[in-house]
């Protein structure tokens, strides 16, 4: 079995103000595996925030790493971490909102552009490729004439947080499935149907 880790990376924004926004959901995510491998994380020289686990005892290792930056400098602390760990980029899996896909919908890949996504955008060009796994958590869009910006920094609605714990969840287990599995058997059970 390959004993390096996964760099497992949340995006989201710093500080408590920003902890239930659309845009924080990969470090809702990153929670949520923390939480399954009972640990807890501590502050990194990388300007990260990182703990490290297994799923299960003899189980794949896990870096989960949510960056003490702003979402649009995850770069840099990305880059830090892969070289850290002497990880290669197809070690990297990094889950983070998606306005294009509807709420409660994931989509995994790897690789191709980054949507307009600032976070994915600067550690693609930090890392000098975008040859990582992306797992993208359907946000939706904005209702109306909302601007986008305005509509990610803004917490789930009521009727969203109901079903919020559901789609973390289901984001949390299509990080390992795809870590063990491997991306088209990840794909095959968790990519939602494009949207009509």
């Amino acid at each position: 079995m390959d004993e390096r880790p996964w760099l497992v990376v949340g995006l989201g924004n710093p500080g408590g103000q920003y902890a239930g926004n659309r845009h924080n959901v990969g470090r809702m995510v990153l929670d949520e595996l923390a939480h399954r491998m009972g640990v807890r994380f501590g502050r990194h020289k990388t300007n990260a925030f990182v703990a490290e686990g297994r799923e299960a005892p003899g189980g794949a290792r896990y870096v989960l790493a949510a960056p003490e930056t702003y979402m649009n400098e995850s770069g840099r602390p990305v880059g830090r971490l892969v070289k850290f760990y002497s990880l290669s980029p197809d070690r990297l899996i990094v889950v983070h909102d998606e306005l294009d896909i509807p709420f409660g919908a994931l989509r995994l890949k790897t690789g191709g552009g980054h949507g307009g996504h600032n976070g994915v955008r600067d550690i693609a060009t930090v890392l000098g490729t975008p040859d990582f796994a992306r797992v993208r958590v359907g946000i939706g869009r904005p209702p109306g004439r909302q601007p986008a910006a305005d509509y990610v920094l803004h917490d789930f609605s009521s009727t969203e947080r109901k079903e919020l714990p559901l789609l973390v969840g289901e984001a949390a287990d299509a990080v390992l499935a795809l870590s063990t599995d491997g991306l088209a058997a990840a794909q095959q059970r968790f990519n939602a149907p494009p949207a009509p």
